[in-house]
């Protein structure tokens, strides 16, 4: 298997010298390398369409070229079907206490209005929508299908979604990202990128917003400042009443990908714990928003 990965690499009709391919680790739905070939350096992205978490590959090179033409993401050099070649940024992954650094959320901020707002010119091509309301009842469709050992909690989950669904409008439409954990933010010591675009489509912007403070610890007065500085304007009980509902919703969705990954992914990751971490964390925020 292995040797057929870096085969198809070394196969590649863009280098111009003999390779070396080293694997990439922190992907989740990719198999990824670094590539040096002479002086240049890239990043090398292999994954097939993944319908049951509605990334389809199409859809991420529109969007990581989008992005390029925003100036948020590295270039493509190259695609083919299942692959992706980007140029490769010398800098440092974030962890989640790097976003939540307060110097650090300044910066990330507006690179998430810029998603929102430029992407969408550049864009070409047929563009999804990734409603996350939606995303969960699809997956609690999948996980009874493939006989989940999660199968007695869909009732209860689909049932909170569809709640939240009913709380978090009105909505607004942008260009959303829709994956903003740590690791999809480089820092190269002069600015920040915002990188992986497998689950880029139009969504609320609430989305993101809630998926960064989830995904990443912000503190109650972060998110306030998040949303005031997003928005232009003081936070009102009904935005935040539509945040916590769509941050909820996040929660939910991220706990069904692991819980569908379980029975559907190949690669090697611990996806029974991600799901129990991620099920404690809805389950708390969905409490408190319960008593909001």
């Amino acid at each position: 298997m292995a040797d057929n990965i870096l085969n198809k690499i070394k196969g590649l009709p863009i280098w111009k010298h003999e390779i070396t391919a080293t694997p990439l680790g922190g992907g989740i739905t990719n198999v990824n390398f670094t590539v040096t070939d002479g002086a240049q350096k890239y990043v090398v992205r292999m994954g097939d369409d993944i319908p049951q978490h509605h990334v389809m590959r199409f859809n991420e090179l529109a969007a990581s070229r989008a992005a390029h033409a925003a100036g948020l993401s590295p270039a493509v050099v190259y695609a083919e079907t299942g692959i992706t070649v980007l140029d490769f940024i010398d800098c440092t992954t974030f962890e989640p206490k790097d976003v939540a650094r307060p110097e650090n959320l300044g910066k990330i901020l507006p690179l998430i209005r810029k998603c929102h707002v430029e992407m969408p010119k550049y864009l070409r091509g047929p563009a999804l929508i990734f409603w996350v309301f939606h995303v969960i009842r699809d997956y609690a469709a999948t996980l009874q299908d493939g006989g989940s050992t999660h199968a007695a909690l869909l009732p209860e989950l689909v049932a909170a979604g569809n709640m939240l669904e009913s709380e978090a409008g009105p909505f607004d439409m942008v260009y959303g990202h829709n994956d903003l954990l740590a690791a999809n933010f480089l820092d190269d010591g002069t600015r920040l990128w915002l990188i992986d675009w497998d689950y880029a489509g139009f969504n609320s912007p609430l989305f993101d917003l809630g998926g960064l403070a989830s995904n990443n610890d912000l503190s109650a007065d972060q998110e306030v400042w998040l949303l005031e500085n997003y928005f232009e304007t003081p936070l009102t009980d009904a935005l935040f009443h539509r945040y916590t509902a769509m941050k909820c919703a996040s929660l939910l969705r991220e706990t069904m990908w692991s819980m569908v990954s379980e029975i559907s992914s190949e690669i090697d990751f611990d996806f029974a714990t991600y799901t129990a971490d991620n099920l404690a964390l809805f389950r708390a925020a969905l409490n408190e928003f319960s008593q909001s």
